[in-house]
């Protein structure tokens, strides 16, 4: 009777990500927490109402539910589930409710103190952190079942069945993994649409931005060339005018080159280099555009000579658009930091900065073109880089807290096991 029970409440506690996964398919507007803590209170609730009773307690699924909701849902979720089962708990009774009511809250108190940070963790952290809180809830169950006996006077009595004390346990793990599994199935499958639109959306937007520099370029250069041999030629006062309109020219050029470099970024020369040399010449080369803002520009370096095979220019243009845009949002007495760190495989350099910081709704857009955060300027420097860094097959990643900061973590794979060099 128990094994039938608790399978059955395996069944229920699955449904709400069954259920939320049909919905999320079919409207993106659903994807919200108080919903998914409204299916997980209903579960729950049906969990204790196929409960199995026995030694004072009644034997279902609803901690597993209450773990995950805090863990994937936060407050709300978590909240609308524990506050469920509180109520419901009240109103059962019985001569173990205060044991119920306290094993729930102290159930809920560590995935509780957990959620904040849960989600930064890779996804299998995360399906072993929730089968550690489930057996969390268990060993709480054990005390207050031990406890309870204690008070009634039969704690050197034993009439309960182990094995069945067990089977609620494996049951309850078995529960807590799966579902978490499928948690973690739906929010890979979000990120990889996501992931897919914004691919389909930056090579449309390559081909249409490649398709109009390339158009606007050629006449552009037959008037810079004729503009020069006419620059040449003037002696009088519409010299300083030709020069005027010859930098604006090559203002227009470089902007069309960097159309041309986002929508496939050229490898003209593929050279060995070391890491820290090119962050060393980035650095060195921004420094006085920081001491101008009165932005504090540091740098801290590793002691390895981490080796990359790729086109240093552009890996240079990458980094020098990235740490600009941390220097130009950063006010006067703020600091910039790069940092590097490296191993066989591959190098990490974190680029942080004490400027205004970003909302989740402007990370969101940061690659996007025509993008900027900034008073001036296009969008273009931040997607080329972006494109840059993902032709190398890197990553890049934002971090950012409003009113405290940025934190870019850029991911370049490596050519071959770094050697140590004298800096």
């Amino acid at each position: 009777m128990l094994a039938e029970k608790l399978l059955l409440n395996v069944l229920i506690s699955l449904a709400p990500v069954l259920f939320f996964s049909i919905l999320n398919e079919n409207n993106r507007k659903m994807n919200s927490p108080f919903l998914r803590g409204m299916l997980a209170s209903i579960a729950a609730l049906t969990c204790m109402f196929f409960s199995y009773s026995n030694y004072g307690f009644n034997w279902d699924l609803r901690y597993v539910l209450l773990i995950l909701a805090f863990l994937y849902d936060g407050p709300v979720g978590g909240g609308m589930v524990l506050t469920t089962l509180l109520g419901a708990r009240v109103l059962m009774g019985g001569e173990t409710v205060v044991f119920g009511l306290v094993n729930t809250i102290l159930t809920a108190l560590v995935p509780f103190i957990l959620h904040k940070r849960f989600l930064s963790y890779t996804s299998n952290k995360r399906v072993f952190l929730t089968t550690i809180l489930c057996g969390w809830s268990l060993l709480l169950c054990y005390i207050s079942l031990t406890t309870y006996r204690y008070f009634e006077g039969n704690l050197l009595k034993i009439d309960f069945n182990i094995p069945d004390l067990l089977l609620v346990g494996l049951i309850q793990t078995i529960a807590i993994a799966l579902q978490a599994k499928l948690v973690e199935g739906i929010i890979e499958r979000n990120r990889l649409k996501k992931e897919i639109q914004r691919s389909e959306k930056l090579n449309t937007l390559g081909e249409l931005a490649a398709s109009i520099a390339h158009e606007v370029r050629n006449p552009l250069t037959v008037v810079k060339g004729f503009l020069q041999l006419m620059q040449q030629e003037e002696k009088g006062k519409n010299y300083q005018y030709l020069s005027l309109v010859l930098s604006e020219l090559g203002r227009a050029e470089s902007i069309i080159n960097d159309y041309l470099n986002f929508a496939k970024p050229k490898f003209e020369k593929i050279e060995e280099f070391t890491l820290n040399e090119v962050l060393v010449e980035v650095v060195m080369l921004l420094d006085p555009m920081a001491a101008k803002q009165g932005v504090q520009l540091e740098s801290e370096l590793d002691s390895t000579g981490f080796t990359l095979v790729t086109d240093r220019n552009q890996l240079k243009q990458a980094l020098v658009n990235l740490i600009k845009n941390a220097i130009e949002a950063t006010p006067d007495g703020g600091k910039v930091s790069v940092h590097n760190k490296s191993d066989c495989h591959q190098a990490s350099i974190l680029i942080s900065d004490t400027g205004k910081g970003m909302t989740p709704e402007q990370l969101s857009r940061i690659g996007t073109l025509f993008y900027t955060t900034k008073d001036k300027g296009t969008g273009l420097g931040t997607s080329v880089s972006l494109r840059i860094i993902e032709t190398m097959k890197g990553k890049v990643s934002y971090k950012s807290v409003p009113g405290v900061g940025t934190e870019v973590r850029m991911v370049l794979p490596g050519s071959q096991t770094p050697v140590l060099v004298n800096l």
